[in-house]
């Protein structure tokens, strides 16, 4: 049986560091060893409470959302507004990727020391991606080209190393390619949840043997906690994005980094 606590932590985790660009595959597997919370229930436990911050983008975005359903509205020689074909193309190169070495990747690089090294690499993008980016020329998501869409897509395949975070590179990739800030955080939000689902339910087919009727009531907490706290957190990260960039990120990453390697492990 899972403590309730430690489903609430984690859950909290996981919502609050879902949709911020620092990494919540890397908290919550550096919060699951310092709670000694691994091994196959943990990892079904931390595949349900992400379906709970994909629900949050759900309720936040569900207009948007619904809109793309309308595969009317694709051209696909020209973009006139955000459609379907966005996202199929900021999705295809990482589940290319995803599929061809998925087993590798939560064979070898699902450890604290794979997180650390992926926090810090994934700050340096960032601060980089600050730093290089120019007068942004596209400020909406209806302004956003294909080519925009499909090279962020190419910068999202870094996030398939635990660590480096899903939205941090793809703001950092929306950022050099001519999106202001608050369009490359929609857009990564709204690619997030046909990825997310697509990874996790690959994930929970292939874990779903690991839960026992005793545990789903803590699943259930964990899951209702991380869609709360990524509700949350997606209206708080657009508010702060607008004032303080991802460069604070970045530093919080290396201090996390730094502070969990000298003091934890």
């Amino acid at each position: 049986m899972i403590d309730v606590l430690k489903a609430i932590a984690l859950g909290l985790v996981e919502g609050l560091t879902e949709f911020l660009p620092v990494s919540s595959t890397g908290h919550l597997i550096l919060m699951g060893h310092l709670l000694n919370f691994t091994g196959d229930v943990a990892k079904t436990f931390e595949i349900v409470i992400q379906l709970g911050s994909i629900l949050a983008v759900f309720v936040v975005y569900w207009e948007r959302l619904l809109k793309l359903v309308n595969w009317r509205s694709i051209n696909i020689y020209e973009s006139s507004s955000l459609n379907l074909l966005h996202i199929i193309l900021a999705m295809l190169p990482a589940v290319i990727l995803g599929l061809l070495v998925h087993d590798l990747i939560k064979k070898y690089l699902f450890s604290p020391y794979s997180v650390l090294i992926g926090l810090i690499a994934g700050g340096l993008l960032m601060i980089f991606a600050e730093r290089k980016k120019g007068m942004p020329s596209t400020l909406s998501l209806d302004q956003l080209s294909y080519k925009q869409a499909f090279a962020i897509g190419l910068f999202q395949c870094l996030a398939l190393w635990p660590g480096f975070s899903r939205s941090g590179s793809t703001i950092s990739g929306g950022l050099l390619v001519g999106t202001d800030h608050k369009t490359a955080a929609d857009f990564s939000f709204i690619v997030a949840v046909p990825m997310m689902v697509a990874a996790s339910g690959l994930d929970l087919v292939k874990s779903y043997e690991y839960i026992s009727s005793s545990d789903i009531p803590v699943f259930i907490v964990g899951f209702l906690t991380a869609f709360a706290a990524a509700l949350f957190a997606i209206k708080f990260f657009l508010r702060l994005l607008s004032k303080v960039k991802l460069t604070p990120f970045a530093y919080y990453r290396f201090v996390l980094a730094i502070f969990y390697y000298f003091i934890i492990l």
